[in-house]
């Protein structure tokens, strides 16, 4: 059974508070959630905080830990077509089908493309490699929620040319892990029909880096 305080994702929290001189004089363990191997998936903390000028933090934090994203581009070898391949998943968040890039956290692994490679895998069946990936941002991660969630995002884009067929096998893929519980549905689609079906923010704030990322390309390539 892992201690909360050895886990990967509290090292990395702690590390980066004592990097902005905040004093932590003390912590406790409200509860902490672990996957059936005894690692630590999620911990909420009840810490006591502060600046070196005396100003407090707020009491509570939930450490989730980092986590990767990665704009899928298929680009068809025999007409230049491009479409985006996106995960279909069930959420727990309110029971819908959410449509997303393919995505994993960080927990054993401090090197994001490392995790890209394997999330890809896992979530979509496709192999990729490093030279394959590449960021979407100079900016290192954005954090959705820092008011309580240590969570910061990874984003990443990769454009894969494949064959047709293979394009099509990927609109009824069935994939996930079943350790962690996941059915996940591949799916292909145009970016206007994904821009219809995102309900989560990282999955549309990403959509536009990858635009912006590519105008910035091709104006520094003229």
């Amino acid at each position: 059974m892992e201690n909360f305080q050895d886990a990967l994702k509290f090292k990395l929290w702690k590390k980066e508070l004592n990097s902005r001189n905040i004093l932590i004089n003390h912590l406790e363990e409200l509860c902490s959630v672990r996957k059936p191997d005894g690692s630590v998936l999620f911990t909420v903390l009840k810490i006591d905080a502060q600046t070196q000028e005396g100003e407090k933090l707020l009491p509570v934090v939930l450490l989730r830990g980092h986590f990767v994203s990665i704009v899928t581009v298929l680009i068809n070898q025999r007409t230049g077509e491009k479409n985006l391949l996106l995960v279909k998943q069930r959420r727990v968040a309110n029971g819908d089908n959410f449509w997303e890039h393919p995505a994993g956290m960080c927990d054993s692994e401090t090197d994001p493309i490392k995790v890209c490679i394997k999330e890809i895998k896992e979530e979509t069946g496709i192999e990729v490699s490093e030279n394959q990936i590449f960021p979407l941002s100079s900016q290192k991660m954005y954090f959705s929620s820092p008011g309580l969630i240590d969570e910061g995002a990874y984003y990443f884009y990769t454009e894969l040319e494949m064959d047709p067929n293979e394009i099509e096998e990927l609109k009824t893929r069935i994939a996930g892990s079943e350790d962690e519980s996941e059915f996940i549905q591949t799916q292909v689609c145009t970016l206007k029909e994904a821009m219809d079906k995102f309900a989560n923010a990282h999955s549309m704030l990403q959509i536009y880096l990858y635009l912006q990322e590519k105008r910035l390309l091709t104006i520094q390539n003229l």
